[in-house]
């Protein structure tokens, strides 16, 4: 029997664990698919502390790669559902969840899933060392499902002060915006490159997202998205200059002066509320985005 096998819980995988499942398996972290795996006990123990958890919680874990996280949430909450796309991946994570019956693991790309049909409804919290090369998209897909309820995630670090980005900060861009439009996004833990395997090139941080109550949902959110989209076109570029494809300038003047939005300014001072009254004002004035 394998060493990994119904192992006691709260028992992690430690970094020769993790290198013989792979090499048992055949398997190597893929770069193009944006692995890399946590080795390091501690450093998922920090992970489940700080993200405040309850013992009555269902998570959902995207990408959960050889278990070692997905091991430290059962211990903490009611429930875990773990989605991986990865077939080689899946069959690691059958030995290493061996006997338990608090995680479910869904062999599924999570991006063509509807999240809350995993977990029956929700409410569902996710937690997730995201794979890289998708987190934007997995976390604005996660944001569209009601069922989600908050969002504790870890990314490069400077994707994750990306999102976290105030108007006017150096790093603030359009998907700053339109995060800040449907959620709150706070960096609340750095992650070294040392704690995984293979250890990548650049830093990592934990983040917190919460939705907004009034985050704008379906067409109206596209349509806020779109029009995020056109302010930043070309940061260099005026408002004025970016937004000119969408209405006549007399139009646009119009309903910029409607929403108190200075059309000289650049899009980096855009903030997510003034992007909601300049499209509130350009749909009053019948504009289409």
């Amino acid at each position: 029997m394998s060493e990994v096998r119904g192992r006691p819980i709260g028992e992690l995988l430690t970094p020769r664990e993790v290198r013989r499942l792979l090499a048992e398996r055949g398997l190597a972290p893929r770069k193009a698919a944006g692995q890399n795996f946590v080795v390091d006990p501690n450093t998922v123990r920090r992970i489940v502390d700080a993200a405040g958890l309850r013992a009555d919680d269902v998570v959902l874990e995207i990408g959960p790669g050889l278990g070692s996280l997905t091991l430290g949430l059962a211990g903490a909450v009611r429930r875990v559902v773990a989605v991986e796309i990865d077939a080689g991946l899946v069959g690691a994570l059958a030995e290493v969840l061996d006997g338990r019956e608090d995680v479910t693991v869904v062999h599924a790309d999570a991006l063509r899933v509807r999240l809350g049909d995993l977990v029956d409804g929700g409410p569902v919290r996710l937690v997730a060392n995201l794979p890289y090369n998708v987190a934007t998209p997995l976390v604005m897909h996660a944001l569209e499902d009601p069922a989600v309820h908050d969002l504790f995630v870890m990314v490069q670090r400077e994707v994750g002060e990306r999102w976290a980005a105030a108007p006017g900060d150096p790093l603030y861009a359009g998907v700053s915006c339109k995060l800040g439009t449907v959620a709150r996004a706070q960096v609340a833990l750095a992650v070294p490159r040392a704690v995984f395997h293979p250890v990548p090139n650049v830093d990592s941080v934990m983040v917190r997202i919460v939705r907004r109550d009034d985050a704008p949902r379906g067409p109206e959110r596209e349509r806020r998205f779109r029009l995020i989209e056109a302010a930043f076109r070309q940061r260099r570029k005026t408002l004025r200059n970016n937004l000119r494809a969408l209405a006549e300038v007399t139009v646009l003047e119009r309903a910029a002066g409607r929403a108190d939005i200075d059309l000289t300014a650049r899009a980096e001072r855009l903030s997510p509320a003034d992007v909601a009254r300049l499209d509130a004002a350009l749909a009053d004035a019948g504009v289409v985005i």
